[in-house]
């Protein structure tokens, strides 16, 4: 055998793994262990080693990546639970959804609304200059044509408080639940129209449904 099938032992390290074979039953054993058995010792050491190294790089790959994913969602991805029914049947109480922040939404889009430390899920019914008319059976009206609402179940004028026809603010968006009986939004002036610097995002897809 070459020195070089002892790896990168040193003198001591050698010494010391000689020691541990010839000590491996607990009892001492004065028989030097043959050349063939410290190599195949050293590799068994040289094992566990590269095992170790890869088990630590992976963890510390695996740790980088979650602070990442942490980063991203709270920059750019938000990552919600839905809470109440207001938005029955496009999504249900427990349903997991991804957001995505943004400062432009477009009629009928689903959005999230920071609102009294509470986050709010609607569909965005006017942006700002709109006119927004509702009547009694709970159609509405968006500049004077009825806005078709394929997502709404039951019509109906809910929690209405405000006068109609209403002019959205500038720099503000006129929101809505789907379960228009039981929502409370911005008809209601306890919650009125939305800042733009309440909005948290828009609704980019269901990660989990809860059904």
């Amino acid at each position: 055998m070459s020195k070089k099938d002892f790896g990168d032992l040193n003198k001591r390290e050698l010494v010391d793994l000689v020691y541990t074979m010839m000590n491996a039953d607990g009892k001492e054993n004065t028989e030097l262990p043959l050349v063939e058995q410290v190599v195949a010792e050293r590799k068994k050491l040289n094992s566990k080693a590269k095992f170790r190294h890869i088990l630590k790089s992976t963890v510390s790959a695996l740790i980088v990546a979650a602070a990442a994913a942490v980063l991203i969602s709270m920059l750019f991805l938000p990552v919600i639970q839905v809470s109440g029914d207001s938005m029955k049947p496009t999504l249900s109480n427990g349903d997991i959804i991804l957001l995505v922040k943004s400062k432009h939404f477009s009629t009928g889009e689903l959005c999230c609304v920071s609102w009294q430390n509470k986050l709010l899920l609607k569909r965005v019914i006017g942006l700002p200059g709109d006119n927004i008319d509702i009547d009694e059976k709970g159609n509405v009206f968006l500049n004077g044509e009825l806005l078709d609402e394929p997502y709404v179940i039951s019509k109906s004028l809910g929690e209405c408080d405000i006068d109609l026809p209403y002019t959205v603010p500038e720099g503000k968006l006129f929101v809505m639940g789907d379960q228009r009986e039981t929502s409370i939004d911005s008809r209601n002036s306890a919650v009125g129209c939305i800042d733009y610097d309440q909005m948290v995002g828009r609704y980019l897809f269901r990660i989990w449904s809860a059904d």
